[in-house]
């Protein structure tokens, strides 16, 4: 009897391994149990958690993920489940051969110490990224699209270079909305496929891509079932013109402005659809909009979740409507994407669901809070202040409010500079933006000049926009300059004391770009006007636009025009200080050093600046081949031509006055896509320079639109 209940109990123990070997399977690859762990008993009190030979999480970040450091009690199965936890968070962290083990150490008090030995292992690279089928749009740009990045000699900073099934799920998505962007709408990733190269611990990822047929946009119409609704002035929010590329976003978006302007137009429950017509004689896609009234459902509340420092006003001002307002799809949409260009947040996700009657609706609102302060210390190298250093303190999202606070400390080889900037984007709740900013600016003698200054200022300003991409900002500062002149050669007669500047201004700005960081399509455009006063009686007035479109989309190859134009008027009558004209350099024609061209003064070759200038620019932007894409370098070609003119009155003795107005220079330059923002170095040959004008071959800048 006792030998069949043995062999019983033998069959059943082979049954039940052999029912759930699947399952337990991975954990045993990684468990290990030790001969005093085995010897303790199921439910015993864990004192104690410790962790060996992990560096990539430290002990805070694994104690989190185990379930034993909360629950406190010791059992085989739940260690089991802590060590695939471990695992898993590593696996997707890269490290594909890491192994865990676990061991105990009872305590004298009857409880245990339980022990993770982690083997992290090498973290596992993507050793290439393949693209199949891809005719029309090159595997360079398309490695630009996609999040997975090949590794690089920079992987271990950015970690771009992880494989994980989720982040490729994603990546083929932005494939296809890529090309569906870009005059495919029938374009399809077949496939994404990753192998695991063991003997180079890395992954090889291919995609397979059907591009399908290109297609334009053909004939556009309206038709409405509203009456009283008029068409006609919906048209401005069409972006599919006639002749232009498919694009899905662009189908989007002019469906969206048009229900935004019939909701301005007093219909609020306008719905917009887009009818289309597929032309396979001639490739177009022949599109209606149809504008239809949409049911009568309101907003009955707005329910926010996951702002755990972000006050919920902040987040509920974006929408273009409060609780009890119409509910419009439109202005949902805009109003995620306003919270999302708030820069405080890694996800934002809208649902909607029915509310306490047919006619009521609830959103839902639920966001993931990413870091919005910056705390650096940075170091570099510029052509006009050589080596410079700035400590600074950043917050986006100052108390979760919302605002803007900066405060920097900042030293060159050419003095110090001190910054305080603050900025509320809605003063008194009102789409206006407010801030104050506070300033002191040492520049030693010599470095530029053959003087040196203090300057000391603080000013106000305000923004509100005033139509669609057209926004006004006006300003009022005031500005003492302290002159220091200590070492030979002396300064020119017209420096020494102070002089003080109270300035009254405003900017308009007209901006269509399609992204402020990398802009591949759209325009930009200023003008400004500052009135200065005090001791000194002037009116500054500037002209800049830029505008940019894709040469070569499918390869990445972007072309830019840039103009700008600028005058001093004397209102006083009592001329023009040399401190206060248009000192242009680079910022007019690259190859120029700062204050590189104009008349000079007499004895010290100081700069006097000019009174006007124009100048115009055209460049070519393309990446660098052979180069992966994520190393953020990009190249440029580029030509510039200006136009200076004017001396400042006032008796200024002047060695060199303006012998050729005309400068100009071509160049070439290596543009790199940094955490401070676009780095650039210039490589410039000027054209006929005048003799007494200062160039020089190669500028170092942060690179901006204008």
């Amino acid at each position: 009897m006792m030998k069949s209940a043995k062999l019983l109990h033998s069959v059943l123990l082979a049954m039940a391994l052999f029912t759930f070997a699947p399952f337990i399977g991975s954990a045993a690859l990684v468990l290990s149990v030790s001969p005093a762990q085995a010897q303790v008993a199921e439910g015993t009190e864990v004192s104690a958690i410790g962790f060996d030979g992990n560096s990539r999480f430290n002990d805070n970040q694994l104690s989190a993920m185990v379930d034993v450091a909360a629950r406190r009690v010791y059992t085989q199965a739940g260690i089991a489940n802590d060590i695939q936890t471990i695992q898993s968070a590593y696996t997707q962290a890269g490290y594909s051969n890491v192994t865990v083990t676990s061991s105990t150490e009872p305590t004298t008090d009857g409880r245990v110490r339980v022990f993770f030995q982690v083997n992290e292992g090498d973290r596992a690279g993507i050793a290439a990224i393949n693209f199949t089928g891809n005719n029309s749009i090159s595997s360079m740009v398309l490695k630009g699209v996609v999040t997975t990045k090949e590794t690089h000699i920079f992987s271990w900073l950015f970690r771009d270079d992880l494989y994980s099934e989720d982040r490729l799920a994603v990546d083929r998505e932005r494939v296809r909305l890529y090309y569906a962007n870009r005059g495919f709408p029938d374009a399809r990733v077949l496939s994404s496929v990753a192998e695991f190269d063991a003997t180079r611990n890395a992954y090889f990822i291919n995609f397979t891509v059907d591009e399908g047929q290109r297609y334009d946009f053909g004939n556009i119409a309206i038709e409405t079932s509203i009456s009283g609704l008029d068409a006609d002035a919906l048209r401005g929010g069409i972006s599919t013109g006639s002749g232009s590329r498919y694009s899905l976003s662009d189908l989007s978006e002019s469906t969206s402005e048009l229900a935004l302007r019939a909701t301005n137009q007093g219909y609020p429950f306008a719905e917009v659809r887009p009818r289309i017509d597929r032309d396979i004689n001639s490739n177009t896609f022949n599109v209606t909009y149809l504008v239809d009234e949409g049911p009568r459902v309101y907003v009955e509340r707005i329910n926010i979740t996951g702002n755990t420092k972000t006050r919920d006003y902040v987040i509920r001002r974006e929408f273009d409507f409060a609780e009890g307002d119409p509910f419009n799809r439109a202005l949902v949409t805009k109003g995620r994407a306003d919270i999302e260009s708030l820069g405080f947040f890694s996800s934002v996700q809208v649902t909607s669901a029915p509310g306490s009657s047919p006619d009521r609706v609830i959103l839902n609102v639920a966001v993931v809070e990413r870091s919005t302060g910056d705390y650096g210390v940075g170091a570099g190298y510029s052509t006009r202040d050589g080596i410079f250093g700035e400590i600074s303190l950043t917050e986006r999202n100052f108390l979760g409010r919302g605002q803007y606070l900066r405060i920097a400390l900042g030293r060159s080889e050419n003095g110090e500079t001190y910054d305080f900037s603050f900025t509320e984007p809605r003063f008194m709740g009102l789409r206006i933006s407010a801030g104050v900013d506070a300033y002191r600016r040492v520049t030693v003698e010599g470095s530029t000049f053959s003087y040196g200054t203090e300057t000391t200022g603080a000013q106000l300003r305000f923004g509100l926009p005033v139509a669609q991409d057209l926004t006004l900002t006006t300003r009022l500062g005031l500005e003492q300059v302290t002159f220091t002149d200590d070492e030979a050669p002396a300064a020119p007669a017209y420096i020494g004391g102070t002089r003080d500047r109270l300035t009254v201004g405003y900017t308009l700005t007209y901006d269509t770009l399609d992204d402020q960081q990398r802009p591949t399509e759209g325009m930009i455009l200023s003008f400004s006007q500052d009135y200065t006063t005090l001791t000194a009686d002037f009116l500054k007035t500037e002209v800049r636009a830029r505008v940019y479109y894709p040469i070569w989309e499918e390869m990445g190859v972007v072309g830019s025009l840039r103009g700008q134009a600028g005058t001093i008027t004397d209102i006083g009558g009592s001329g023009i200080h040399p401190t206060d004209t248009f000192q242009l350099g680079p910022n007019l024609v690259r190859g120029y050093r700062f204050g590189g061209m104009g008349a000079r003064a007499a004895g010290t070759g100081d700069a006097l600046g000019v009174l006007s200038y124009a100048g115009l620019s055209a460049e070519i932007d393309f990446p660098l081949p052979f180069l992966p894409e994520n190393w953020g370098l990009r190249g440029a070609v580029w030509g510039d031509v200006g136009w200076i003119d004017g001396i400042p009155a006032g008796g200024y003795e002047t060695a060199d006055g303006i012998g050729n107005p005309l400068k100009s220079s071509v160049g070439g330059s290596l543009i790199w896509e940094s955490p401070l923002g676009p780095l650039r170095g210039d490589f410039a040959h000027v054209i006929e320079p005048d003799t007494f004008d200062r160039t020089q071959v190669f500028q170092l800048t942060l690179s901006t639109l204008f």
